[in-house]
């Protein structure tokens, strides 16, 4: 039996956990500080959640345009997206503002890439050049 791994709910679910931790997370988690634990403003923490979000993403994406639909929207929006929040991490004075684009742009992307494999009635047919 093959596992089959749906590689844009994984992308959608890691964008989702990306907004959760930088929208919510301060909120609730806001005692941290008081133990010592400061996972809300850790640079390293959100290098590691972007580049999750950036190979997750990329895979997914790239695998859907190569193997089912051969259309650059989905790959457009994400690239777009990830510009937002890579931004985001430097432009802390409108990181909030960068967020939201960033995760409607990603999501919206691994939505139209999970679509547009499900219309493609082919894989390999004659039209694809691999």
């Amino acid at each position: 039996m093959k596992l089959h791994i749906n590689w844009d709910a994984v992308g959608i679910s890691a964008t989702l956990a990306c907004a959760v931790h930088c929208a919510i997370l301060p909120l609730v988690l806001s005692s941290l500080p008081l133990f010592g634990i400061n996972i809300i403003h850790n640079v390293f923490f959100e290098a590691v959640m972007i580049l999750l979000a950036l190979f997750i993403g990329s895979y997914s994406l790239w695998h859907g345009y190569l193997r089912h639909h051969h259309r650059s929207a989905p790959l457009v929006l994400f690239i777009s997206g990830m510009i937002f929040l890579i931004l985001k991490q430097f432009v802390v004075t409108y990181a909030n503002w960068l967020l939201v684009p960033a995760v409607i742009l990603i999501i919206t992307a691994h939505f139209f890439n999970w679509r547009f494999c499900r219309i493609a009635k082919h894989c390999h047919a004659t039209d694809c050049t691999h």
